[in-house]
């Protein structure tokens, strides 16, 4: 018995509708995240993800449908649930005219902190998300990606044991968006924390999530680890292998490569070859190659990942309930 509590789901989602009157937010939904799992909810903007964690969250009554988090059931007991879950929304607001410091205390002094430890916890958060040189500075000059780990670190602060959020990377730049996904995993793991991730940016999702649910229209079509919908999705497709070659090689190569059987086509653009097949594994031909004496540039096997999994959902692809 101790070792199915300890694999029971840290949420758990069994069925869950949410209707507003003739629309379908959220359809039947179910889904169960592992606790210390860092979960992405994928999908356009209107596909039911923000729908999704206000019901999680208490914040919104589901039509039908059942919701435990944290073995909680945020319908009857919303104020346990938000005792234990952090939430960072898509934009949240903080006292412009207050520090960092100041922000973070009060959150504190609302969680039950005592003004002691929530000195304490507010300078090791600050520390913790890169923001301990401007812990006086006044959040109206913060920048969005300072307010976003400002955020972070707000959410953190009553050590929640789920933490949620919202399109957190909304309006950063490429170098924010790296950087904070970055500190989210790695908050993720020194806090021991489950986290929940909605977002439509694919490629934080594909970096920091160990698995991803899709959303489309109200329904979550796929959900597993990214690799794991990858080869089933593209279990029937022929394998990419791209080679680049010394210029010197590209006839050698050519004459190489259509000779090989195993190989169905191949394309070439200058010292560049994109072969397409089934059969040949790249090692193997990585041995050819080299046995012939060709001077390799690069090789590589193109693998399936998160834009080819959003493409074949979200945009005309075949579509899964």
């Amino acid at each position: 018995m101790e070792g199915d509590k300890m694999t029971e789901p840290i949420i758990r989602v069994r069925q869950l509708t949410k209707k507003y009157g003739d629309f379908t937010a959220v359809n039947d939904l179910n889904l169960e995240i592992a606790q210390g799992e860092v979960f992405g909810l994928l999908g356009p903007n209107g596909a039911g993800k923000s729908t999704t964690i206000l019901m999680l969250l208490g914040l919104s009554e589901p039509t039908a449908g059942e919701i435990t988090v944290c073995g909680i059931d945020p319908v009857r007991s919303p104020l346990a649930v938000k005792r234990l879950v952090g939430y960072l929304p898509d934009n949240i607001g903080f006292y412009e005219h207050w520090t960092a410091l100041e922000n973070l205390l009060l959150t504190a002094q609302l969680n039950g902190l005592s003004r002691t430890a929530g000195r304490k916890r507010a300078f090791a958060l600050l520390a913790k998300v890169g923001l301990q040189d401007v812990a006086e500075k006044k959040v109206g000059k913060f920048s969005r990606g300072m307010r976003q780990r400002l955020g972070l670190a707000d959410s953190l602060i009553k050590e929640p044991k789920v933490l949620i959020l919202d399109e957190p990377t909304l309006g950063l730049d490429p170098m924010g968006v790296k950087d904070f996904t970055a500190l989210i995993l790695q908050l993720s793991r020194e806090e021991k924390l489950t986290v929940l991730l909605s977002s439509h940016q694919l490629y934080q999702v594909q970096q920091i999530c160990d698995r991803v649910g899709l959303f489309i229209q109200g329904k979550l079509v796929a959900d597993g680890p990214i690799q794991d919908l990858a080869a089933r999705l593209f279990q029937d497709e022929k394998r990419y292998i791209q080679l680049q070659v010394d210029p010197a090689d590209t006839e050698r190569t050519h004459q190489i490569l259509t000779r090989m059987e195993a190989i169905d086509t191949v394309e070439q653009n200058g010292d560049r070859f994109q072969i397409h097949t089934d059969k040949t594994p790249v090692q193997q031909l990585l041995k050819l190659l080299v046995e012939q004496a060709i001077n390799i540039v690069q090789l590589q096997q193109r693998s399936y990942g998160i834009e080819d999994i959003y493409t074949h959902y979200f945009e005309g692809g075949t579509r899964h309930a």
